[in-house]
């Protein structure tokens, strides 16, 4: 973690609070695509306003590598950029050619958590003397928020899953709350006291936000924060407080769109949608999940290379499942399946782009109630929760019957959630929780699987070569979090350190 001013910021009025907040509390809406000779690539990974994450995709057991014929090695296309993610390496930000690249996503956002910490101090010195500004307080409780949002991303990606039993003795990311610039270096924090924090800032949004709601999805109210909630309790296994922040989540002003009136080829999901809580930070999809061929002009352009849904995922989807078509879209050339939630990224600084990773929708908030209801033994209201859903994406307003046990409704409440909410940045995060879940955890024969390919240039095929395994937690725990990047541990002079990966060779 690296401080990146030498003085406090400070701030006067609530005008000055919110130009702040939205030139450095919040993540950047713009992305415009990068393509080289019709190969799309990640040459706007490293930056620290464009894409963020985009490795989030390629490590769960929803994608796969997608090749066709030749694309030049010296481009930087998702294959080779992020094969390291996808292949779960020891140090995954080496590409397919062994050169390294930067993962900007610790410093852009511990970055934004610094200007939060200002922001929350200031905001609370101002309010002092502006006591009744309503403005200034919504402002103070989309602060809250935005920190809490940040660390539990940085927690989910950075640090190992929240265990309930060693919460207090397992290691997290460094938590820094203080405004005050501190010439210090910093350490993993424990879980426990990470996820304390989060809870304790999304307490304090909730204050600051109740009754709230914005005109604009691109901006917190308390739907987001009830929400981000939802989820955090899950992770944490505190389900009766699922249950209290989902309390008349169908009230507060949004609703699931019905898939059997959806228009081919058009957004599913989109910033004015009736599901969409909050959203920031770009799309990255089609950067990541480009079409096999870019090129309208020409059959024998190059192709690309990078990444498609995974089989296993597109067979979870029954035949009546209207999502196949508003999630997904067929590649131009092999009609393999690409998800697509987001289709109108060709236009620059779309109004209605969505993120795929910084996004909130109301069927989360269903899934997550569900889910608890579940937990805590209530199969017949978890079921009713389900319904509402499946009501809206299948033909026949059923998707199937319920589950005869407890422990079948699980399974099939993870499923639905897998097929709901695939490629918004959930599965990743998901499988790591239901891995040390106190109840019913995954196996411990559990593993994903990821194809590999070698490529003959005489006839310009590819073939599979085996599989890159990643084995249960249990088995592989490092693997399972993605490691602080070293700019990071250098400036900390080793304060920080990273469990050890494992060495990962292709499987037949």
């Amino acid at each position: 973690m690296e401080e990146y001013s030498t003085d406090q910021k400070y701030l006067e009025t609530t005008d000055d609070l919110n130009k702040v907040m939205i030139g450095e509390a919040f993540l950047n809406n713009v992305f415009s695509l990068s393509f080289t000779s019709n190969v799309a690539t990640m040459g706007s990974i490293t930056s620290d306003n464009d894409l963020s994450a985009p490795w989030l995709h390629v490590m769960d057991d929803d994608s796969e590598a997608f090749v066709l014929g030749a694309t030049e090695r010296d481009q930087s296309t998702p294959l080779y950029m992020l094969s390291g993610f996808h292949n779960w390496g020891q140090n995954p930000t080496v590409n397919i050619l062994g050169f390294s690249w930067n993962d900007v996503m610790w410093k852009k956002v511990y970055k934004r958590i610094g200007a939060i910490n200002a922001l929350i101090y200031q905001g609370a010195q101002i309010a002092d003397k502006n006591p009744g500004d309503v403005n200034l307080k919504h402002l103070r409780g989309e602060a809250y928020f935005l920190r809490a949002y940040y660390y539990f991303l940085l927690q989910n990606i950075y640090g190992s899953p929240y265990r309930k039993a060693t919460a207090s003795a397992d290691e997290g990311v460094p938590l820094k709350i203080s405004e005050k610039v501190e010439d210090i270096y910093f350490k993993r924090t424990n879980n426990e006291t990470v996820y304390n924090q989060i809870v304790a800032d999304l307490d304090q949004a909730a204050d600051l936000l109740q009754g709230y709601n914005p005109a604009t999805k691109i901006r917190v109210g308390i739907a987001a924060v009830k929400c981000l909630q939802s989820r955090v309790y899950l992770f944490t296994e505190q389900y009766d407080k699922v249950l209290q922040a989902t309390t008349g989540y169908e009230t507060m002003g949004y609703s699931l769109i019905d898939l059997k009136r959806y228009i081919a080829n058009s957004n599913f999901t989109y910033r004015s949608s009736t599901e969409t809580i909050f959203t920031m930070a770009p799309n990255a999809i089609v950067a990541v999940f480009p079409n096999d061929s870019l090129s309208a002009y020409s059959g024998n352009d190059r192709r690309a290379s990078g990444f498609k849904a995974a089989d296993n995922l597109m067979q979870n989807y029954s035949a009546n499942d209207l999502r196949l078509n508003a999630f997904f879209m067929k590649s131009a050339k092999t009609k393999s399946w690409l998800p697509a939630k987001y289709r109108t990224w060709k236009t620059y600084n779309d109004p209605e782009q969505v993120s795929c990773l910084f996004s909130l929708r109301l069927s989360e908030m269903l899934l997550n109630r569900a889910e608890a209801q579940a937990m805590m033994g209530a199969d017949g209201d978890a079921w009713s929760e389900l319904q509402k859903l499946q009501a809206m994406r299948f033909n026949n307003n059923s998707g199937s019957a319920q589950p005869a046990s407890n422990q079948a409704l699980i399974e099939f409440i993870r499923n639905e959630r897998r097929r709901e909410l695939c490629f918004e940045g959930h599965r990743w995060f998901d499988l790591r929780r239901y891995a040390v879940n106190s109840k019913y955890p995954l196996g411990a024969d559990f593993e994903i699987k990821h194809p590999t390919y070698n490529y003959d240039a005489q006839t310009n095929t590819y073939t599979r070569a085996g599989y890159y395994v990643l084995k249960s937690i249990a088995q592989d725990g490092a693997s399972w979090q993605v490691p602080i990047p070293n700019y990071a541990i250098e400036f900390n002079r080793g304060s920080l350190t990273n469990p050890v990966r494992s060495v990962r060779n292709i499987q037949p």
